[in-house]
């Protein structure tokens, strides 16, 4: 089994490009970039994660005075101080301090006030994935903070406003069919309603490739585990690499007009088959896949597969709830720019939102969270509610319950 280098299996067989799709809105935007960041203050909320951390490097080449990182993952903010002090010639202002520390929290508002203001807050904290809705628990956490915890930073910002503020979405959020695009969709409407009393942008764009816990980053784990793999065979995404992820929402944040949601103007034909990935991903190693018609078959096949340079994958059709099988990042009735950058388009904020509705439906929400008998089936009722394209799949199944 050969050694895959990751960057460049990204570059020829994910993105297909060797050089960011957002390098010329950089160079393009490079000395308003450097005024808005040079020697300036900045929080980062989430920024241990892939996106995070890609925003944290996006933003070093702009030299800020002072970084402030905060995390509930401990062990990701040690990797990131080691990461980013270990690379030759990486910048690191001279105040640089990690946190870990969740941004709802009473000590997170007293290291806040402490560190405010601060020119630039950026917030990658969020509950990402369709598995984190398989019930009413895990639903609830997902929206406390998706929208609870960001409805009360956001009060918190009010006090002690930054130049910018951004607050990353997901393309789930178009025409949502699961409960998290619902959440990210709801935290927009939320945002949004705030811009006229403060700068916010935000960003819906693409996958990740080999993001931290994406199904990618998993074959690694499954590979040095020695454990068989899964992967859905109909299910098409696009894709952007880890630094392309932080570069858009550097450019969204700082760029951007209170309001806007930015989007990478990716084609429709740029759509990926996880499928394909996977089998280049086998290929590039020099491992033939052996195709399994069942985990069970797939487990049993790993007795053999490492002898013979072969390894087993189980291909199976998506059947999980609010699993779509194709991305969008904006609907019809949005207005939208599209000639402002070259590798962005910008989902204009023409009509902001009601506040009084939005928090209206983070009301019903916790009303009925503090009732004993709340449900999964109920907490989407009331989102429906609010978010009229919200078209839950509900097909009884959950990711939880595949390999």
């Amino acid at each position: 089994m050969n050694f895959i280098d990751i960057p460049s299996f990204i570059n020829t067989h994910i993105t297909k490009r060797d050089v960011s799709m957002f390098q010329s809105d950089i160079d393009n935007f490079k000395t308003q970039l450097t005024s808005e960041i040079a020697s300036k203050s900045v929080l980062v909320i989430g920024g241990a994660g892939t996106i995070g951390s890609s925003f944290i490097k996006a933003l070093l080449k702009f030299k800020p005075a002072k970084l402030i990182v905060v995390d509930t993952n401990e062990n990701g903010l040690t990797e990131l101080t080691r990461d980013l002090r270990s690379e030759q010639g990486q910048y690191i202002p001279s105040t640089f301090l990690t946190y870990p520390m969740n941004f709802g929290d009473p000590v997170f508002e007293k290291m806040f006030l402490k560190h405010a203001p601060f020119d630039i807050v950026a917030n990658f904290a969020a509950h990402k994935h369709v598995r984190s809705e398989k019930d009413q628990f895990s639903i609830e956490a997902m929206i406390t903070n998706n929208v609870f915890k960001a409805n009360s930073f956001l009060d918190l910002l009010l006090k002690h406003k930054p130049k910018h503020f951004f607050c990353v979405s997901t393309d789930k959020a178009a025409n949502p069919v699961n409960v998290m695009g619902a959440s990210k969709k709801l935290m927009e409407e939320l945002i949004l309603s705030y811009t006229d009393q403060i700068k916010i942008t935000t960003a819906r764009f693409a996958n990740v490739a080999f993001s931290n816990g994406s199904l990618l980053a998993g074959y690694i784990d499954r590979i040095f585990k020695k454990q068989p793999i899964s992967c859905p065979e109909d299910v098409k995404r696009f894709f952007v690499s880890p630094e392309e992820s932080g570069q858009i929402c550097l450019l969204a944040c700082v760029l951007g007009t209170s309001g806007d949601i930015f989007f990478p103007k990716l084609e429709s034909h740029t759509m990926i088959n996880f499928k394909d990935i996977t089998l280049n991903f086998f290929k590039t190693m020099g491992v033939n896949v052996i195709q399994c018609n069942s985990d069970e078959e797939a487990r049993q096949g790993m007795e053999t597969c490492l002898k013979d340079k072969t390894y087993p994958v189980y291909f199976f059709k998506s059947d999980t709830s609010g699993e779509k099988l194709y991305e969008e990042f904006y609907t019809k009735e949005d207005t939208l720019e599209l000639d402002k950058f070259m590798s962005l388009g910008v989902i204009e904020n023409t009509s902001k939102p009601s506040k009084k509705n939005i928090l209206e439906c983070i009301a019903s929400l916790k009303t009925l969270m503090d009732t004993p008998n709340y449900s999964k089936a109920s907490i989407i009722a009331v989102m429906k509610e609010f978010i009229l394209d919200f078209d839950h799949i509900e097909t009884g199944k959950n990711l939880d319950q595949k390999m």
